[in-house]
Protein backbone atom coordinates (compact mmCIF):
# COMPACT_ATOMS: atom_id res chain seq x y z
CA UNK A 1 0.00 0.00 0.00
CA UNK A 2 1.26 3.46 -0.83
CA UNK A 3 2.36 5.56 2.18
CA UNK A 4 1.11 8.78 0.58
CA UNK A 5 -2.35 8.82 2.27
CA UNK A 6 -0.66 8.28 5.66
CA UNK A 7 1.75 11.14 4.96
CA UNK A 8 -1.13 13.35 3.92
CA UNK A 9 -3.04 12.46 7.09
CA UNK A 10 0.03 13.18 9.23
CA UNK A 11 0.45 16.55 7.54
CA UNK A 12 -3.20 17.40 8.11
CA UNK A 13 -2.92 16.47 11.78
CA UNK A 14 0.22 18.54 12.14
CA UNK A 15 -1.45 21.53 10.51
CA UNK A 16 -4.50 21.11 12.75
CA UNK A 17 -2.34 21.18 15.87
CA UNK A 18 -0.43 24.22 14.58
CA UNK A 19 -3.70 26.02 13.83
CA UNK A 20 -5.12 25.25 17.28
CA UNK A 21 -1.94 26.43 18.97
CA UNK A 22 -1.88 29.61 16.89
CA UNK A 23 -5.52 30.40 17.59
CA UNK A 24 -5.17 29.79 21.32
CA UNK A 25 -1.97 31.80 21.55
CA UNK A 26 -3.17 34.79 19.54
CA UNK A 27 -6.44 35.12 21.42
CA UNK A 28 -4.72 34.76 24.79
CA UNK A 29 -2.00 37.25 23.89
CA UNK A 30 -4.59 39.69 22.57
CA UNK A 31 -6.78 39.49 25.66
CA UNK A 32 -4.03 39.65 28.31
CA UNK A 33 -1.17 41.44 26.57
CA UNK A 34 2.01 40.06 25.08
CA UNK A 35 4.22 40.39 28.17
CA UNK A 36 1.62 38.96 30.56
CA UNK A 37 1.17 35.62 28.83
CA UNK A 38 3.45 32.64 29.37
CA UNK A 39 3.98 29.58 27.21
CA UNK A 40 2.49 27.51 30.05
CA UNK A 41 -0.76 29.45 29.74
CA UNK A 42 -0.81 29.00 25.98
CA UNK A 43 -0.37 25.22 26.12
CA UNK A 44 -3.00 24.94 28.86
CA UNK A 45 -5.44 26.92 26.75
CA UNK A 46 -4.66 24.83 23.67
CA UNK A 47 -4.78 21.55 25.57
CA UNK A 48 -1.32 20.40 24.52
CA UNK A 49 2.00 19.83 26.23
CA UNK A 50 4.82 22.35 26.37
CA UNK A 51 6.92 19.86 24.41
CA UNK A 52 4.32 19.95 21.64
CA UNK A 53 4.37 23.75 21.62
CA UNK A 54 8.14 23.86 21.16
CA UNK A 55 7.88 21.32 18.37
CA UNK A 56 6.07 24.02 16.38
CA UNK A 57 7.32 27.33 17.75
CA UNK A 58 10.55 28.51 19.37
CA UNK A 59 8.78 31.17 21.45
CA UNK A 60 5.44 32.92 21.87
CA UNK A 61 6.73 35.66 19.56
CA UNK A 62 7.23 33.07 16.85
CA UNK A 63 3.48 32.35 16.89
CA UNK A 64 2.83 35.93 15.79
CA UNK A 65 5.72 35.87 13.33
CA UNK A 66 4.25 32.78 11.66
CA UNK A 67 0.88 34.52 11.52
CA UNK A 68 2.54 37.42 9.71
CA UNK A 69 4.40 35.07 7.38
CA UNK A 70 1.11 33.44 6.42
CA UNK A 71 -0.36 36.86 5.65
CA UNK A 72 2.50 37.61 3.28
CA UNK A 73 2.20 34.22 1.61
CA UNK A 74 -1.49 34.87 0.99
CA UNK A 75 -0.84 38.29 -0.56
CA UNK A 76 1.80 36.94 -2.91
CA UNK A 77 -0.26 33.91 -3.88
CA UNK A 78 -3.26 36.08 -4.73
CA UNK A 79 -1.21 38.41 -6.92
CA UNK A 80 0.25 35.42 -8.74
CA UNK A 81 -3.26 34.11 -9.45
CA UNK A 82 -4.64 37.36 -10.90
CA UNK A 83 -5.21 37.61 -14.70
CA UNK A 84 -2.17 38.93 -16.52
CA UNK A 85 -4.23 41.52 -18.41
CA UNK A 86 -5.65 43.00 -15.21
CA UNK A 87 -4.64 46.55 -14.34
CA UNK A 88 -1.90 46.58 -11.67
CA UNK A 89 -4.04 48.65 -9.31
CA UNK A 90 -6.83 46.06 -9.45
CA UNK A 91 -4.51 43.07 -9.11
CA UNK A 92 -2.66 44.62 -6.16
CA UNK A 93 -5.87 45.65 -4.41
CA UNK A 94 -7.18 42.11 -4.66
CA UNK A 95 -3.85 40.80 -3.40
CA UNK A 96 -3.61 42.92 -0.26
CA UNK A 97 -7.33 42.50 0.41
CA UNK A 98 -6.75 38.77 1.02
CA UNK A 99 -5.13 39.58 4.36
CA UNK A 100 -7.61 42.34 5.24
CA UNK A 101 -10.79 40.40 4.45
CA UNK A 102 -10.69 38.61 7.79
CA UNK A 103 -10.98 42.01 9.48
CA UNK A 104 -14.38 42.45 7.91
CA UNK A 105 -15.51 38.83 8.14
CA UNK A 106 -14.25 38.08 11.66
CA UNK A 107 -13.88 41.48 13.26
CA UNK A 108 -14.37 40.32 16.86
CA UNK A 109 -11.57 37.78 16.49
CA UNK A 110 -9.22 39.77 14.28
CA UNK A 111 -9.34 43.20 15.93
CA UNK A 112 -7.65 42.21 19.23
CA UNK A 113 -4.87 40.43 17.32
CA UNK A 114 -4.24 43.41 15.03
CA UNK A 115 -4.22 45.78 18.00
CA UNK A 116 -1.84 43.47 19.85
CA UNK A 117 0.64 43.64 16.97
CA UNK A 118 0.33 47.39 16.46
CA UNK A 119 0.61 48.20 20.19
CA UNK A 120 3.50 45.86 21.04
CA UNK A 121 6.83 47.37 19.90
CA UNK A 122 8.55 44.00 19.43
CA UNK A 123 5.68 42.64 17.35
CA UNK A 124 5.29 45.85 15.34
CA UNK A 125 8.98 45.63 14.49
CA UNK A 126 8.44 42.08 13.23
CA UNK A 127 5.47 43.25 11.13
CA UNK A 128 7.60 45.93 9.49
CA UNK A 129 10.37 43.40 8.97
CA UNK A 130 7.94 41.03 7.29
CA UNK A 131 6.49 43.78 5.14
CA UNK A 132 9.95 44.48 3.76
CA UNK A 133 10.09 40.87 2.56
CA UNK A 134 6.52 41.08 1.21
CA UNK A 135 7.59 44.10 -0.84
CA UNK A 136 10.45 42.20 -2.44
CA UNK A 137 8.19 39.24 -3.24
CA UNK A 138 5.48 41.47 -4.72
CA UNK A 139 8.04 43.47 -6.71
CA UNK A 140 9.43 40.28 -8.23
CA UNK A 141 5.94 39.12 -9.20
CA UNK A 142 5.02 42.51 -10.66
CA UNK A 143 8.21 42.53 -12.70
CA UNK A 144 7.42 39.06 -14.03
CA UNK A 145 3.86 40.02 -14.95
CA UNK A 146 4.86 43.24 -16.68
CA UNK A 147 8.08 42.17 -18.35
CA UNK A 148 10.18 44.50 -16.21
CA UNK A 149 13.46 43.97 -14.36
CA UNK A 150 12.96 44.04 -10.58
CA UNK A 151 16.65 44.77 -10.14
CA UNK A 152 16.91 47.83 -12.38
CA UNK A 153 13.42 49.19 -13.01
CA UNK A 154 11.96 51.51 -10.39
CA UNK A 155 8.32 50.60 -10.91
CA UNK A 156 8.09 47.12 -9.30
CA UNK A 157 9.40 48.07 -5.86
CA UNK A 158 7.63 51.43 -5.87
CA UNK A 159 4.31 49.84 -6.83
CA UNK A 160 4.69 47.08 -4.25
CA UNK A 161 5.61 49.67 -1.64
CA UNK A 162 2.54 51.79 -2.42
CA UNK A 163 0.23 48.78 -2.17
CA UNK A 164 1.68 47.76 1.18
CA UNK A 165 1.51 51.34 2.45
CA UNK A 166 -2.20 51.27 1.61
CA UNK A 167 -2.51 47.95 3.46
CA UNK A 168 -0.69 49.32 6.51
CA UNK A 169 -2.69 52.57 6.54
CA UNK A 170 -6.01 50.75 6.32
CA UNK A 171 -4.97 48.29 9.02
CA UNK A 172 -4.03 51.11 11.40
CA UNK A 173 -7.13 53.18 10.62
CA UNK A 174 -9.41 50.19 11.15
CA UNK A 175 -7.65 49.33 14.41
CA UNK A 176 -7.87 52.91 15.70
CA UNK A 177 -11.60 52.97 14.97
CA UNK A 178 -12.05 49.91 17.21
CA UNK A 179 -13.42 48.06 14.20
CA UNK A 180 -16.16 50.62 13.50
CA UNK A 181 -14.82 51.50 10.05
CA UNK A 182 -15.53 49.14 7.15
CA UNK A 183 -12.14 47.78 6.03
CA UNK A 184 -13.40 47.15 2.50
CA UNK A 185 -14.50 50.77 2.14
CA UNK A 186 -11.19 51.95 3.60
CA UNK A 187 -9.27 49.82 1.11
CA UNK A 188 -11.32 51.21 -1.78
CA UNK A 189 -10.55 54.75 -0.66
CA UNK A 190 -6.85 54.01 -0.26
CA UNK A 191 -6.53 52.52 -3.73
CA UNK A 192 -8.48 55.37 -5.30
CA UNK A 193 -5.59 57.57 -4.19
CA UNK A 194 -2.78 55.41 -5.53
CA UNK A 195 -4.43 53.73 -8.54
CA UNK A 196 -3.31 56.35 -11.11
CA UNK A 197 0.32 55.89 -10.12
CA UNK A 198 0.03 52.09 -10.02
CA UNK A 199 -1.43 52.00 -13.52
CA UNK A 200 1.21 54.32 -15.02
CA UNK A 201 3.39 51.36 -15.94
CA UNK A 202 6.57 52.23 -17.85
CA UNK A 203 7.33 50.18 -20.96
CA UNK A 204 9.90 47.38 -20.58
CA UNK A 205 13.43 48.43 -21.41
CA UNK A 206 14.67 47.19 -24.73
Amino acid sequence: MSPRPETSLAQRKRQLVADELTEAALQLLASKGFEAVTVDEIVTSAGVSKRTFFRYFASKEDVVVQFLADMGTGIHAELTSRPLDERPSVALQHAVWVSMAVCGDESDRALPVVQLILRTPALLARLLERQAQWREDLAAELARRLGLDAGTDLYPRMAAGMALTAFDTVLRHWSASEGAEDPAALMDRAFEVIAPALDAVPPPRS
